[in-house]
């Protein structure tokens, strides 16, 4: 399959470039795979397309405040460092810009004599491992100098609002750098009227990297760290047992459900990594339904929503959003494809 299959045209004007003003206002586009059908709703008429017997699974990831900005000793021009996980103790591995600023022995300083790191190594790209020294604690010190890492194509500067609403009303578990962006949407007395559990996936910098291949098969997915717990995985057990449907909220979900499925042909509590690509062709053996945004041109996340509803259904429901004007991306509107 060629990557510009799944390519369309979206009027820069629709990249949702804030919230909406309440969480559970945006659209929701209700998709219907038997029929080939949809129609238009908002998020808070969820639980009217959901019965008692369906279960939500809803990745409870927290994201970190990971764009930084600091300067070399002696200097004052900016340069950016952008977490991207933890390797050993108080040694991150992170994206610094520009990169020829930050050789091997170089000392960043966020808050001098405060908060301060150096360079332990470099590579051919921007990814650096840097060891922090600071003192009090890290984490205390991120949230302090660290900025919410909106996607690229939000272009604007991060805001104070941004630390709340790019962070869904469930996030518990620090960790990503961007957001599961179908979660969003809930407010706590939506989730109140529906049936759920979390799990936690990782979401990393991979997410905002575009696809650089000609065909989808080539694409080599990033590994991203992920948690069920014992509880999640017996309720999604029970459910699997009682006949209900499996509903993932975000391609996050999915791809965590999919994977432990595929490995031990049930949900079973534990952690590890997963670079599971899911693209048309796929056999989806757990979920039965899926909320998701609306996706980049030519993304992995496209490919994945393509896959679970028809590349078809996916292409007109896609030129359908546009036409009546929805918002798309990580801030935008929302389907339920069922």
């Amino acid at each position: 399959m060629k990557i510009s299959d799944f390519d369309y045209p979206l009027p820069p004007e629709l990249i949702a470039q804030y919230p909406s003003v309440h969480r559970d206002q945006s659209r929701l586009m209700v998709v219907d795979r038997a029929t080939q059908s949809f129609e238009h709703h908002r998020f808070r008429d969820l639980p009217r397309f959901l019965s008692s017997s369906d279960l939500l699974v809803l990745n409870n990831t927290r994201v970190i405040p990971a764009r930084l900005h600091a300067h070399r000793v002696d200097r004052r021009e900016k340069i950016e460092v952008f977490l991207l996980g933890p390797v050993e103790g108080d040694v991150w591995e992170v994206l610094v810009r520009p990169g020829k600023k930050a050789r091997p022995g170089t000392r960043l300083v966020f808050r001098p004599d405060q908060f301060e790191a150096s360079v332990l190594e470099s590579s051919p790209s921007a990814v650096r491992r840097l060891r922090f020294e600071y003192s009090g604690d890290f984490w205390a010190w991120i949230e302090k100098v660290g900025q919410t890492p909106l996607p690229p194509y939000i272009a604007r500067p991060s805001t104070p609002e941004d630390r709340e609403r790019y962070q869904t009303v469930f996030a518990s578990v620090p960790g990503s750098v961007a957001a599961p962006t179908a979660g969003l949407h809930f407010t706590p007395e939506l989730l109140d009227q529906l049936s759920h559990c979390k799990i936690t996936l990782r979401v990393g910098y991979g997410t905002f990297r575009p696809v650089s291949v000609e065909t989808v098969e080539e694409h080599q997915m990033d590994a991203e760290y992920y948690e069920i717990d014992s509880e999640a995985a017996a309720r999604i057990a029970e459910q699997q047992r009682g006949g209900g449907r499996l509903i993932a909220v975000g391609t996050t979900t999915t791809r965590v459900l999919e994977h432990v499925f595929f490995e031990h042909s049930r949900i079973v509590p534990g952690e590890g990594w997963t670079d599971l690509f899911i693209r048309p062709g796929f056999d989806f053996g757990l979920i039965q339904g899926l909320i998701t945004n609306f996706h980049l041109p030519r993304s992995t996340l496209l490919f994945l929503v393509s896959a679970f509803a028809g590349r078809d259904l996916i292409q007109k429901c896609y030129r359908e959003a546009v036409e009546r004007e929805y918002r798309f991306y990580s801030y935008g509107d929302a389907m339920l494809i069922l």
